[in-house]
């Protein structure tokens, strides 16, 4: 397949990363992310659970969420996000329902982004990893708000008549860890700070020795994919324009 390289952040003045757990976006998309902010992009993330269900050492489940939602906003930092809101669903018993539709409607209407970077809603067989149910029905719910429920005000009216939010049309979706990518973002001077934000979430990476070799394995593989020299890293989307 051939990569062209992402559109840049011109014209863009909001995006919104939406994401099933935290750390997904870390792991997919946080080279990206600090790009665009750098670029003075105010990127706002909405994490559709807190995680609860994650973990690789001894935290008592009722302190989990607590402290993923801790290490989230802290990895978000470092990479230039200050909005992050966790929308409270179940972690690993995520569904594609009306509730939550209208729950990722809400925060494209609050937000109004030009962009957004969401999961991808299909199953990838060569990397099972990414297919995660949550992170199906993540992309999922964000494509359905996208279109055409948050452009649409005939669609969840409550959000107008009781909170005043109005439709919103997003123009770009970037969808991040799907089997069928058509673009690359070159991460290589963003790299240190997604190793940085990922190390925040110490209970997910703490245990791993070879954190940064990994990244910087699958970001060169991208990279090379992507016919950029040596020694780069990439980050791989599906990039589309919505009509």
């Amino acid at each position: 397949m051939t990569f062209e390289e992402a559109p840049g952040p011109d014209g863009i003045e909001r995006a919104l990363v939406v994401m099933a757990h935290p750390d997904d976006v870390d792991f997919g998309a946080a080279g990206t992310v600090a790009t665009w902010t750098d670029a003075g992009v105010e990127v706002s993330y909405c994490l559709l659970t807190s995680g609860d269900a994650g973990g690789f050492d001894d935290t008592p489940r009722d302190q989990m969420r607590t402290l993923r939602e801790k290490e989230q906003r802290a990895a978000a930092a470092v990479v230039g996000v200050t909005d992050v809101t966790f929308l409270g669903f179940p972690d690993g018993a995520l569904y594609l329902t009306h509730e939550l539709r209208r729950a990722v409607t809400r925060q494209i209407r609050r937000v109004r982004p030009q962009r957004v970077l969401c999961q991808s809603p299909e199953r990838d067989y060569e990397a099972m990893a990414r297919s995660h149910p949550d992170h199906r029905v993540a992309g999922g719910a964000a494509l359905d708000a996208v279109y055409p429920d948050a452009r649409n005000p005939f669609a969840h009216p409550e959000l107008l008549a009781d909170e005043g939010l109005e439709a919103w049309t997003v123009g770009q979706v970037w969808i991040a860890g799907g089997p069928d990518a058509n673009s690359y973002v070159d991460t290589t001077a963003t790299f240190d700070r997604k190793v940085s934000a990922l190390r925040e979430h110490v209970s997910q990476t703490g245990h791993l020795d070879d954190l940064e070799t990994r990244l910087r394995g699958w970001g060169e593989r991208s990279a090379t994919a992507a016919g950029l020299p040596a020694g780069h890293v990439a980050e791989r989307f599906r990039v589309i324009f919505v009509s």
